[in-house]
């Protein structure tokens, strides 16, 4: 049996910020954009993987959740208590500094871990933690 990845989801609380920071900064590529039932959702992907879907959607986008559950996503979020992705790259330094030329929230500086990699973070738009990660 043979699996992939295909999907993952981030909760955002504002698509076209959200826009912005995916496809404007990172460079991902738009691979849909649907207002399906009220529920507006954004597909982006690494253009060399496009195998490989994020799905940037609302805290509260689930309809079978209970109101109060929604608020509680919506107050994790803005919190940043939600995770998010990490990408990896060939250069972690030229990433940091063209990321934070975007004017992204810098939550950690470039430094080589003890597991092998260096790797610097940020929070998006959102309050999301998006890790930058290059192979030493």
């Amino acid at each position: 049996m043979e699996l992939k990845v295909s999907h993952c989801f981030i909760a955002v609380h504002d698509h076209p910020e959200a826009l912005a920071f995916y496809r404007d900064v990172l460079g991902l590529e738009v691979r849909n954009d649907t207002k399906d039932e009220g529920m507006p959702w954004l597909t982006v992907s690494p253009k060399t993987q496009p195998d490989v879907n994020i799905v940037l959607e609302r805290a509260t986008a689930n309809p079978n959740a209970p109101p109060q559950d929604k608020q509680v996503m919506s107050e994790l979020l803005a919190k940043g208590m939600l995770r998010a992705v990490i990408f990896a790259t060939d250069d972690c330094d030229a990433t940091f500094e063209h990321v934070c030329r975007a004017g992204a929230e810098v939550l950690q500086e470039p430094m080589d871990q003890g597991y092998g990699v260096r790797d610097c973070a940020f929070r998006d738009p959102s309050g999301n933690i998006v890790r930058f990660s290059q192979k030493r």
